[in-house]
C-alpha cells in the first residue's frame, strides 16, 4: 500500500506510514505514474521523473546519467527514448 502523503510503499497491514507517520486508514491506494514533472526539470524532466517515481536522489541520478553519456554512450539514446515515451505531468 502506498502512502497518500509521501508516496512511499508500506506493508499492506500497516496503519501508519513508516516514513511520515500519516494514517493509512481506509486502504486507499495511490497509483504511481512515471511522468515528466513540470517543476524541477533541467532539460526534459526525465531524470526528475525517474527520481520521483523510484524515490531516488535526483542529483545522484543526473550524475549517473552524465557518466553513462560520457563513458558508455548509451545515456544519450536512452534519454531520448524516455523523453519521447514518458508523458508530461498533468
Amino acid at each position: 500500500m502506498y502512502c497518500n502523503n509521501c508516496g512511499k510503499a508500506n506493508p499492506d497491514d500497516a496503519r501508519l506510514c513508516a516514513y511520515c507517520g500519516t494514517s493509512l486508514a481506509g486502504g486507499v491506494v495511490v497509483e504511481r505514474k512515471l511522468v515528466r514533472p513540470r517543476s524541477g526539470r533541467r532539460i526534459a524532466g526525465v531524470c526528475a521523473g525517474l527520481a520521483q517515481y523510484y524515490g531516488w536522489n535526483v542529483t545522484a541520478l543526473r550524475v549517473i546519467w552524465l557518466l553513462l553519456l560520457l563513458f558508455g554512450g548509451t545515456g544519450g539514446l536512452l534519454y531520448l527514448i524516455l523523453w519521447i515515451v514518458m508523458p508530461n505531468e498533468g
